[in-house]
């Protein structure tokens, strides 16, 4: 009989949070981020879960875009990191993928194409990873014009590098320097906003949004939970407890011996590590729950089982599941403590943790 750790996945609360996204992201559209495996919750149940809801879907690489198409749904799907190969985009013509080009060399590639697929070009607004310049914007486009491509460019995409922080002016001037850049091509359709721009109070939106992180219950904001901008947790991960004892005081407990017992401690042990994904850096005092109790972890996390306090929850027996995060315990709580960030925590999930729907 197999260990019962498992991530359970709330299709329902997948459904809620990306109406919400679209409540936030006004007259514009949004396209369901689903790159990652969906996030880690597994790309073809996400997708096939936001069919009737999402007109469009995003993802990183051509592999994820062929997965969507894979299980039966015919949406568009934007590839936002472009494509790699010049074939490949003979195969966003046949498959109708739209590619985000974001460079000289792919643009060449079109010019190579008999028949071309519908396309968005990247803006550079200042997060200085992919993107053409602002200033190189009218030399693309005279590009598209003389190889006959520009009847196949749908718009223009940026990427913001701090809108989740609401201190910061980086997002405004971001914008400014989208809005000015594309200014002179109003016919096309425009899309800036991840998950964080969706929180930001007067955040031009235009066209298509991107939600993210948030479809699956993760805050995209600095100093934030889910929970506090209306987001539902959409995975529960949990393990069962395999053991209890007691830890003497003065007592270690894992490797290293990095937590001592300051008095005698009911401890349980959890079929649960870093093998499975779960963070190895979530230290002593990292929040867990069992029968609805917080509790807290103890110790250093091992490939396979880590150990808990249940000084709070004393009826926990063995077998009992633990709760890693989920409803009672956010994500981004754990996250904190793990000093990294949800995004991280659900897309390391491993192969391991079988994933179980409802």
């Amino acid at each position: 009989m197999p260990r019962s750790t498992v991530a359970r996945i709330d299709l329902g609360a997948l459904r809620q949070n990306y109406r919400l996204a679209c409540e936030h992201a006004g007259p514009a559209q949004a396209m369901a981020v689903v790159k990652a495996d969906g996030y880690g919750h597994g790309i073809v149940p996400v997708a096939q879960a936001l069919a009737n809801d999402a007109p469009k879907y995003a993802v990183a690489c051509l592999e994820e875009a062929l997965a969507i198409r894979d299980a039966g749904l015919r949406q568009p799907v934007v590839m936002l990191q472009g494509v790699h190969a010049p074939g490949d985009l003979g195969l966003c013509v046949r498959q109708g993928f739209e590619p985000v080009l974001h460079s000289h060399h792919q643009l060449a590639w079109l010019d190579q194409m008999a028949a071309r697929p519908t396309f968005w070009v990247k803006v550079n607004t200042g997060m200085n990873r992919l993107g053409f310049l602002p200033a190189e914007l009218a030399e693309v486009m005279r590009k598209l014009d003389a190889i006959g491509a520009r009847p196949g460019l749908l718009g223009f995409v940026t990427h913001f590098a701090c809108a989740d922080d609401l201190d910061s002016s980086m997002t405004a001037e971001q914008t400014a320097r989208f809005e000015e850049a594309t200014a002179h091509w109003p016919e096309l359709m425009r899309s800036v906003g991840n998950s964080a721009a969706h929180f930001i109070p007067g955040q031009p939106m235009f066209d298509w949004s991107r939600p993210g992180i948030m479809l699956y219950g993760g805050s995209p904001m600095l100093a934030k939970i889910g929970p506090e901008l209306g987001l539902k947790p959409v995975m529960s991960l949990e393990a069962p407890l395999i053991t209890t004892r007691t830890v003497r005081a003065g007592e270690t407990v894992g490797y290293g011996g990095g937590f001592v017992a300051d008095r005698d401690t009911r401890m349980g042990m959890v079929a649960i590590g870093y093998g499975d994904g779960y963070p190895r850096h979530a230290g002593t005092g990292t929040p867990a729950a069992v029968n609805g109790q917080r509790i807290r972890l103890i110790g250093r996390v091992s490939m396979d089982m880590l150990a808990v306090d249940l000084s709070n929850a004393p009826d926990a027996r063995e077998g009992d599941p633990v709760e890693l995060w989920g409803p009672t315990v956010g994500v981004d709580e754990v996250a904190t403590c793990a000093g990294t960030i949800s995004y991280e925590l659900l897309t390391g999930i491993t192969a391991r943790v079988p994933r179980e729907y409802r």
